[in-house]
């Protein structure tokens, strides 16, 4: 899909998706009964053996499309659940340094507070944008640095250090996993067969025997209105991350509002 096409509301979306379909699906009945039409030889029974093609038709390219509209759906709600798995691991790692001796707590609170920001203010913007963001890597390096400098005094700082160095892995590997899937997204070949397929499954409509123009029309533009519906929610969920409908950083939101919190929460 062009990428203009994700940054507008998903109402305009929509709209701009059943009037492009719908037109070109008129234009294509007009001009096959303008001149394709006339050529054919029909006699009786062709608009059965028509319909039966249409239905095969249909049902191959209905999987097709559901299979890719599941996977699509799919795609998007892992990534809504990366989000959600980030930002456990930032508040289950802030619960792990808050414990830590002092100054250190408080500047590794501070920093994990920062990322916070980070994450919301900047790389969302640029997530949206298509754009794989590294504003947070810095603040990540930051974090590591500080946690690999410290060295535990008694077992039970080390034991500490250890959970706390645990959740800084599982922090890092899920932020690694919501960067990859920034970019994620059906391939050209993918949209291809979508689109070939919906000019076939139209197309073979052209071929119905209907003396009247009108009742032809509306049979068309029902396919194409329903088929402009499917694509419509394949390209809605195709990015997770961008474009105006796109996973919100809300989970990051609200864990920094209630990050002064952590500090005094039960282990």
């Amino acid at each position: 899909m062009p990428i203009w096409f994700y940054d507008i509301t998903p109402l305009l979306a929509a709209i701009i998706m059943v009037v492009f379909i719908e037109i070109l699906s008129l234009i294509g009945l007009f001009l096959a009964r303008r001149f394709l039409l006339p050529r054919f030889q029909y006699s009786e029974g062709i608009n059965d053996a028509v319909s039966g093609t249409v239905q095969a038709i249909g049902v191959f390219y209905g999987i097709t499309v559901g299979l890719i509209a599941v996977g699509v759906w799919n795609t998007n709600s892992a990534a809504a659940d990366l989000v959600s798995q980030e930002a456990s691991a930032v508040g289950g790692l802030y619960r792990d340094v808050a414990d830590l001796p002092a100054p250190l707590n408080e500047e590794l609170m501070g920093t994990l507070r920062n990322y916070l920001e980070v994450v919301i203010r900047q790389e969302w913007p640029q997530q949206k944008q298509g754009k794989v963001p590294e504003d947070g890597t810095r603040v990540m390096n930051d974090i590591q640095y500080k946690l690999f400098a410290y060295e535990p005094k008694t077992p039970g700082q080390q034991a500490l250090m250890s959970e706390a160095l645990h959740a800084f892995n599982r922090l890092a590997d899920c932020r690694r996993l919501r960067l990859n899937a920034v970019s994620n997204g059906l391939s050209g070949t993918m949209w291809g067969v979508i689109w070939v397929g919906a000019i076939i499954s139209i197309g073979v409509a052209y071929l119905f025997k209907i003396e009247d123009p009108k009742m032809h029309a509306t049979l068309v533009g029902l396919m194409g209105g329903f088929l402009a519906i499917v694509l419509f929610m394949i390209s809605i969920n195709d990015r997770p991350f961008y474009g105006a409908v796109s996973n919100s950083p809300q989970p990051y939101q609200v864990l920094l509002d209630r990050a002064h919190t952590y500090s005094n929460s039960p282990r």
